[in-house]
């Protein structure tokens, strides 16, 4: 890894989740967080303390608005000492992905047998219509997903808690001081 790749962890995540629906960015970045130290933030989260469940701000004000407060958290989000879990659509907006670019993404897979034990339709509105939207919606983003990515852990059957204490080391090794600690 090079040097430009290392980051302190001064005013920055340590860590950006991102990957579809289900792949476990929310439980695993709380794991990681631990790990850490830090805080967690998810920005599905905080948009919905702030603005009401994601649902009705899909239904009463559209995607559209949702994604411009969905920009506004991840802004925020990413000024923090923090691991930071973004919404599995967030990457698809220019400003999220342009955002992102420089700080240490882990992108999180899930096979679709795995995510449909795990999917939720009522609270996705995307993905309300099942598994087939699930995987065109996945084909649709993995691309974007691929190219932000710094790293890549698949989600799919191992132990969520392997995951995020491989999550927590990588996150170490780049914010270690260049030429070790």
């Amino acid at each position: 890894m090079a040097d430009t790749d290392r980051r302190d962890a001064g005013d920055h995540p340590l860590v950006v989740l991102i990957g579809p629906p289900a792949a476990g960015k929310s439980r695993v970045g709380k794991r990681v967080a631990r790990a850490l130290a830090v805080p967690f933030i998810d920005t599905d989260t905080v948009i919905a303390a702030e603005h009401g469940p994601i649902p009705q701000i899909f239904a009463e004000r559209g995607e559209p608005a949702f994604r411009a407060l969905e920009t506004e958290a991840v802004r925020a989000a990413l000024a923090q000492p923090a691991v930071v879990a973004l919404g599995g659509g967030a990457v698809m907006t220019p400003a999220v992905a342009e955002a992102l670019r420089g700080h240490p993404v882990a992108l999180l897979t899930v096979s679709a047998e795995a995510a449909t034990a795990r999917l939720d339709p009522e609270s996705r509105p995307l993905v309300r219509d099942g598994i087939g939207a699930w995987e065109a919606l996945v084909a649709q983003r993995m691309p974007t997903y691929t190219a932000l990515a710094s790293a890549t852990w698949d989600t799919s059957s191992r132990p969520i808690d392997r995951i995020a204490a491989e999550i927590a080391e990588w996150a170490r090794e780049r914010t270690a001081p260049a030429g070790g600690a």
